[in-house]
């Protein structure tokens, strides 16, 4: 019976018995680290026992705890209050009412496990996608009317993508020029797609063009469907909610539930635009905020994956010319096999702009 070995002092913190309980990792995520907390007797596991989710937040991507564990709060009190059948995992507090636990310096919580769900890496159906994104859809509209203003921005510049092109810049102004000639066709074809960035900034002046409170990582794994029917139930890992703009979790969406294959693929002839896949998600998300949505953000619902891709290859092209210092690899061409992969997959999306333009209005005007 596999069981890591955790200190005594955090389960104690949390009033929990260490010997009733086995630990082993859960999940994939590569930021926090994930522990399934189940219950047993003798050597049997009780399937309908008790059972949490113990996670040991990186400090060194939340670097201000605190602030993660206000939007918790602030989220879980205004759901609690104008929507209390939403089902929103919000933390346990420790024995002595804290959101978290610090042993040696780090820094713990405990969330409940919701039993006969399932998190899944990639959608293998459009109904999938259609689940996740009404999910994402859901959270955004039912935060609507939470006071904004109190919601901290637990990770400075996140999705800012001026920001990320200026690094982009400087990254090719000081990469050695083996890596710099390496890549030059690539930073080319990244440089010549330079009007999503300049939209971008058009956006974040664009006054009908609202902040909302949106998730920042809207995959497929961080949201829980049933584990036989496959419908949503709810969205998970709240790190970095906080004010944004739709653009964020509807791009992330569009970037990472439409190709059948992951910004990993190497082999780029797999990397397609799934329509079935990009109507569900549209559906879903427009399900939810159809009517909420300004007219400007209707008009950004195709730009929002043209935004998330090119965002996310120009941070692994970045990455790539500096060295390799922010994601890990497991080759030394890894980040830029990455990019590589991401401007695929945006022309992809550019060059059947005119057909998901139509599936968008199709959804908007349904």
């Amino acid at each position: 019976m596999e069981n890591i070995s955790l200190a005594p002092e955090i389960y104690q913190a949390f009033g929990l018995d260490r010997n009733r309980f086995v630990a082993k990792r859960f999940g994939h995520g590569y930021i926090n680290r994930t522990y399934l907390l189940q219950s047993y007797h003798g050597k049997t596991f009780l399937p309908e026992g008790e059972a949490y989710i113990l996670q040991k937040i990186n400090t060194q991507v939340f670097t201000d705890p605190d602030a993660v564990a206000s939007n918790y709060r602030l989220a879980a009190g205004f759901l609690k209050q104008h929507h209390p059948d939403y089902l929103f995992v919000a933390p346990l507090r420790t024995v002595d009412a804290k959101e978290y636990c610090i042993w040696n310096d780090e820094y713990w919580r405990l969330l409940p496990y919701i039993p006969h769900t399932v998190a899944l890496d990639a959608a293998t159906a459009p109904e999938q996608a259609y689940e996740a994104a009404r999910q994402f859809g859901r959270l955004t509209r039912y935060l609507h009317d939470a006071p904004l203003h109190q919601f901290q921005i637990v990770i400075p510049n996140f999705h800012n993508l001026t920001l990320r092109y200026s690094q982009l810049q400087e990254a090719i102004r000081s990469a050695r020029e083996e890596r710099r000639e390496y890549a030059e066709e690539l930073i080319e074809g990244f440089l010549d797609y330079s009007s999503i960035a300049i939209h971008f900034e058009e956006i974040k002046t664009e006054k009908s063009f609202p902040d909302r409170i949106v998730h920042h990582d809207a995959k497929m794994n961080n949201v829980l469907l049933d584990e036989k029917t496959f419908k949503g139930v709810c969205v998970i890992d709240m790190d970095t909610l906080m004010p944004g703009k739709i653009i964020s979790d509807l791009g992330d969406m569009i970037r990472t539930y439409v190709s059948p294959v992951s910004e990993e693929e190497r082999d780029f002839s797999k990397i397609e635009i799934r329509t079935q896949y990009f109507d569900a998600l549209i559906q879903g998300y427009l399900d939810e905020l159809r009517d909420l949505l300004t007219p400007v953000e209707k008009q950004s619902l195709f730009y929002a994956g043209l935004f998330m891709t090119y965002m996310q290859g120009i941070r692994f092209l970045t990455d790539f010319l500096n060295e390799d210092v922010y994601y890990p690899i497991q080759y030394p061409e890894h980040n830029f096999y990455r990019a590589k992969n991401q401007f695929v997959l945006l022309q992809q999306l550019m060059s059947r702009q005119d057909e998901l333009k139509a599936i968008i209005q199709k959804h908007l005007h349904a």
